[in-house]
């Protein structure tokens, strides 16, 4: 009788990787590696994670009951920003989108991507192609051939995220001990 096993291994701040099920009679599929969206993703949130902790608040974590709603917003005020928005960006579709630079988000995105401000238009601009294609009834190809800019610095910035998570996730692997989270 083959008895099943399946493991699961958490990748630094919560990126999971998945190896097969053992058997005897087979050898477990290599591990997958993590995206870049996913090493991103786990590096932003280790950064968060660790800005709101040193100002004495505790992390959202989905499945946890919520905290009362002043603690709630003042979590919400540090991971976002608070008052007036700094960031602010029209698109084509004559949507604004505004972003603060003074939350913990804010200071992860200066950290990986190395200029929050560029990053921030950067990236409403190239998440909005689509809305953007069937505001001005044009093709995605039409829309990304004008913004072709802003898609090459799309990709510098996020090959930019990409080696400083590896880095961060790295560096916050063997500095804290087992089990634990560094601050």
């Amino acid at each position: 009788m083959r008895q099943l096993g399946t493991l699961a291994a958490a990748f630094a701040a919560g990126t999971l990787l998945l190896t097969g099920a053992l058997t005897a009679c087979t050898s477990a599929p290599p591990a997958s590696r993590p995206s870049a969206d996913d090493l991103i993703k786990a590096a932003t949130r280790h950064l968060t994670d660790a800005c709101l902790t040193r100002r004495g608040l505790t992390p959202p974590r989905p499945g946890r009951r919520p905290p009362p709603a002043a603690e709630q917003q003042r979590v919400s005020d540090a991971l976002f920003g608070a008052g007036r928005t700094e960031l602010s960006v029209r698109l084509p579709t004559g949507y604004v989108v505004r972003a603060h630079t003074d939350g913990c988000l804010a200071a992860a995105q200066q950290r990986l991507y190395g200029d929050q401000r560029r990053w921030f238009r950067t990236s409403a601009i190239v998440n909005n192609l689509r809305p953007e294609a069937a505001h001005t009834h044009s093709t995605l190809a039409e829309v990304r051939q004008r913004h072709r800019a802003e898609l090459a610095d799309w990709r510098r910035l996020r090959a930019h995220a990409l080696k400083s998570a590896k880095t961060v996730l790295a560096t916050s692997s063997h500095s804290s001990p087992k089990g634990t989270a560094p601050a």
